[in-house]
């Protein structure tokens, strides 16, 4: 276990392992949110917990547990995880190199693939350090998240109320917290922008889960408005 830890400080470094043990610690609070909050909601404690090891993904995961709390229907909840967790396609393209080569390294490395552990292995130059940083963080993660949601989930049976101790604006928090920085990008604005309209305006009309789907014509909206700006430069000598 030395020579193991020996072998990762030399490859990662204290500061890229601080790093990753901060955001390790950051999760580990989340996940206690989401055990909490799904085991308040009505959810048997089993529940979070199962999905927490076979789909690990936080955004996913809240959202699924928020669809079903207000209301909406298991269909609109799956549909609306499976959307949320679409961008792992491209991320699955851009770190493919770090997966290795085995059948079950490759099925096993996109399991932990998730928003830090693809972000600590982009960061890295060398493909021995982003090889390491990707796994260490995704199974640091995956440990971190488990055990938060466990400890959650206990928790959960013991608080009636989780809107009271803020809990409920976990979910939300985390998903503003991934939108904020791709509000840098002025393209990304738009879609946003739309996406947050065409929910907000639904959500009192339709069932919990569909103004979510709906938000996705921002995707729509977005395209629209980048196909001319691709073609203005065509006529520009």
């Amino acid at each position: 276990m030395r020579s193991i830890w020996r072998t990762t400080t030399r490859v990662l470094g204290r500061d890229l392992l601080r790093d990753i043990g901060l955001v390790c610690l950051a999760d580990t609070i989340v996940g206690i949110s989401y055990g909490a909050i799904a085991v308040g909601s009505g959810f048997p404690i089993w529940a979070p917990m199962l999905l927490s090891v076979l789909v690990f993904a936080g955004a996913s995961q809240f959202m699924f547990v928020g669809i079903i709390a207000a209301g909406g229907s298991p269909v609109a909840a799956v549909a609306a995880g499976l959307l949320a967790n679409a961008r792992h396609l491209p991320f699955g393209f851009a770190i493919g190199d770090v997966l290795g080569k085995r059948w079950s390294s490759r099925v096993v490395g996109s399991h932990l693939m998730i928003d830090e552990s693809v972000a600590f292995a982009l960061a890295q130059r060398d493909e021995e350090r982003r090889k390491a940083a990707y796994w260490v963080c995704g199974i640091g993660l995956f440990v971190c998240w488990n055990v938060g949601v466990l400890a959650g989930a206990y928790a959960g049976t013991a608080i009636s109320d989780t809107d009271a101790f803020g809990l409920d604006a976990a979910f939300p928090a985390v998903l503003l917290a991934l939108v904020l920085p791709s509000l840098r990008d002025r393209a990304a604005r738009l879609p946003v922008l739309v996406g947050v309209a065409v929910a907000l305006a639904t959500t009192p009309f339709l069932p919990a889960g569909l103004p979510v789907l709906l938000a996705l014509v921002g995707v729509l909206a977005g395209v629209a408005a980048k196909e001319p700006a691709e073609r203005e430069p065509e006529g520009v000598h």
